[in-house]
């Protein structure tokens, strides 16, 4: 018998344990629930950027800036224009009488890099800094018609299309240039991320 009632007690015991198990009610869920989710919230930095483009003398002026509230973006740039008129790209000097020379590129004066696949690339990455408007501003970049007859008046157009992508950084620190990084990727990791989520 007493082995039964010891049997019956440690039931009892489970038993009352279990009913004011039951009346904690949901604090005890905050210590040991958990929960999975699927899919994904994108959460951007601001790439607010601008092109500034002037026509003159057969030559089209282009200014990139990012606008205030940017995260630090490389620039790359390229013009199409008709198969008649080929294009060149200059670059734009300022002497210290602010007289303006244009200049071929490529040139180790110049900030515009060419790239292989017909971009120029800014060597320096654009930030907005409100106490120097050259952080956030790309130098001129020109673009020449060649070939373009005398006296007639531009009957076609020349696009200039510029893309940006977030400032990617070294494991010392020190941010890549534009030219050394692989854009395609980049663009890719970053539309993978924005997607985000599992399926």
């Amino acid at each position: 018998m007493k082995k039964r009632s010891g049997l019956l007690t440690v039931l009892a015991v489970l038993a009352v344990t279990l009913v004011l198990g039951s009346s904690i009610g949901t604090a005890w869920a905050y210590f040991t629930t958990y929960v999975e989710t699927e899919g994904g919230y994108t959460v951007r930095l601001e790439e607010e950027t601008t092109i500034e483009e002037e026509f003159f003398a057969w030559m089209k002026r282009v200014v990139i800036t990012v606008e205030e509230g940017t995260q630090p973006v490389y620039v790359r740039a390229r013009a199409f224009g008709g198969d008649a008129y080929p294009l060149s790209y200059w670059y734009e000097a300022v002497d210290a009488a602010g007289q303006k020379s244009e200049y071929p590129l490529p040139s180790e004066d110049s900030r515009w890099i060419p790239g292989a696949d017909g971009f120029y690339y800014y060597r320096d990455y654009l930030f907005y800094d409100k106490d120097n408007a050259d952080a956030g501003r790309t130098e001129s970049l020109l673009v020449r018609i060649e070939n373009a007859p005398e006296g007639a008046a531009p009957d076609f157009d020349v696009v200039v299309v510029y893309e940006t992508l977030p400032v990617k950084y070294k494991e010392d620190g020190t941010a890549y240039r534009a030219d050394e990084i692989n854009w395609e990727e980049e663009a890719k990791l970053s539309v993978d991320q924005a997607e985000g989520g599992t399926e």
